[in-house]
Order: C-alpha cells, then structure tokens, then sequence
C-alpha cells in the first residue's frame, strides 16, 4: 500500500438512516486526491481513499465535518496502512455502558443530581478529575457494599456494539482493555460481560460490607489512563500505530492523543474537538469499520 494513502471511512446509524450514493458522492467532493470508494455494508459503512500527507488528513477531516454537517453520518480519516489495531484500550462509563457508575450508586442515597453535576462538570474538563471522584464518593459513606450488584444487575446496560467490538478484535489476535477513572467493582463485572482481557481503575474502599467514602490511592485518571496505554504498548510490543482508545471524557485526553487511532465517543466538546475521530450518530460498531472490517466479518454472538 502506498505510503500516502489515506482512507475516510462513512459509517451511518443503521437503525436512524442510511449512507446513500448521494451522501458518499458528496463526501468524495470534500477528499483532496479522491481514488474510489467501497462498500464495506451496503447503505451502512463505506470507504473512501485519498491520498496526501499528515496535512492533507487534517484538511480532509475539517472538510467532511463541513460536508456531512446535516446528515447523521460519522466519518473517521486516518492513513490506510495500519488501520487494523492490535491494541483496544476503552473507557467504560459513557462509553463501553451507558451509564456514569459512581452517579447510580449515588442515586440510591438520594444525591443522583449533585453528584451527576459533579460528574458532568470533571468529563468536560471544568474541575480536576481526582478531587472530583473524592468528593463523590464521600458521598457514598454508608452505602451497602450489596448495592453494586444491584446497580450492575438493574441500571447498567452495554452500548451498541460493545459486544460485538470487543470479540470481533480479540479474534483478530487484538488485545483488549478497559481502562476506567470508575471502579473496579464494576469494571471487572463489564469486563466479563464484554470477554475484555483484562480491566483497570479506582477500587472502592469496602469495610464490613459498608462503603466508607473513601477510594483507593493513586487515583487512577488521566496520567494514569496515558501510562496503561504506554505499557500494554510495551508489553505486546506494539507500534503506537497499531493502538485504538476510545473514551468520552477529559481525563481521556492524553491516552486518545497517544493512540494511533484515539476516537471520542459521543464525547464532551473539548474531547471531540482533539480527538482524532468521533462517534456521534453510529455505535461501537463503527470502530471494526474504521478498521477496514467489513459486516461479513463481524462476530455478533
């Protein structure tokens, strides 16, 4: 594969709409060297190839952004070669689950609002993670430790294509990975749902099958999050080409930055705006097509 060859890869909601002829044709317009395009699902998921160098990327992503504005269409630009990933490192709250953890737990004392305000205001940068995550589990004190796997059983629920992300890389020979500013009470629990290798984050501190308000020193956040990527890197002897993050929150900045491919997913403004990609209309899924995966592909089970 040529050394400038790039690909932008259109992926729609396959539930909410659909990626016409019209829509890719509007897209080549936007790509500088535009060379062809593929299905990789029909009416889903295609590619687009182009080619250029590091600024012609940036050029193209800015101008699809602008092309596809009005239609629920996500488009990830990246070089071609080395798109297949042998690194998955995600984010679980509000990204692999659609929910923030530590705000359903405070749910059940009565202060979901205050701490999911909290919660809001640390994903979008405006107040340092660790202080944040202090704070809001002060708030749990007193909390029955049996409430987690009552939260896990009836409020957490994988997001669309979780599963199917998570299989359909192991089976490429990926290794895989959550790497999580939440607790490992729910992320071992995820991590089992989704056969993730391995997971990693704060530990809620549990005495007499009581929470006494206090997590687990060092906090695991963003420094933390970027050394997780940089080891497994190391350990599997990897390219930092050869790695994909995806995450929703501030304290995600720095290990999407690292990534070769570092994507947001239905991401707080800051987070979207440097990363890579986004994901704002489609579901997990669209990580295998960005990869070059067409449907056939896909492990579902």
């Amino acid at each position: 594969m040529p050394p400038d060859s790039l690909v932008a890869t259109l992926v729609a909601d396959p539930i909410r709409a659909r990626l016409s002829d019209a829509l890719i044709a509007r897209a080549a317009q936007a790509l500088p060297n535009f060379a062809g395009a593929r299905w990789l699902e029909e009416d889903v998921a295609a590619d687009l190839f182009f080619t250029g160098d590091a600024d012609v990327l940036a050029l193209a992503r800015e101008r699809l952004r602008v092309a596809l504005a009005a239609a629920p269409i996500d488009a990830i630009a990246q070089r071609a070669e080395g798109r297949r990933k042998k690194l998955l490192l995600a984010d679980m709250d509000s990204t692999l689950i659609g929910q923030e953890c530590v705000d359903e737990l405070a749910a059940r004392v009565g202060l979901g609002p205050r701490v999911a305000a909290i919660t809001e205001r640390a994903m979008r940068g405006e107040i340092a993670f660790e202080p944040a995550l202090r704070e809001r589990v002060r708030l749990l004190a007193g909390l029955p430790e049996s409430v987690i796997a009552e939260v896990l059983e009836s409020r957490i629920t994988l997001n669309p294509g979780a599963r199917t992300l998570v299989q359909t890389m192991r089976a490429g020979g990926a290794h895989t990975a959550i790497v999580s500013g939440g607790f490992t009470q729910f992320t071992g629990a995820i991590a089992a749902r989704l056969g993730i290798h391995e997971h990693r984050a704060n530990e809620l501190v549990v005495e007499n099958g009581v929470l006494v308000g206090r997590v687990g020193e060092p906090i695991l956040g963003r420094d933390a999050k970027l050394a997780t990527l940089r080891d497994l890197r190391a350990e599997h002897g990897l390219a930092p080409s050869e790695t994909l993050a995806i995450g929703d929150g501030a304290n995600d900045l720095a290990m999407l930055g690292e990534a070769g491919l570092g994507v947001a997913y239905r991401a707080k403004p800051a987070v979207a705006a440097a990363a890579h990609a986004r994901i704002e209309h489609s579901d997990l899924s669209a990580l295998l097509y960005a990869q070059g995966y067409p449907r056939s592909a896909f492990i579902t089970s």
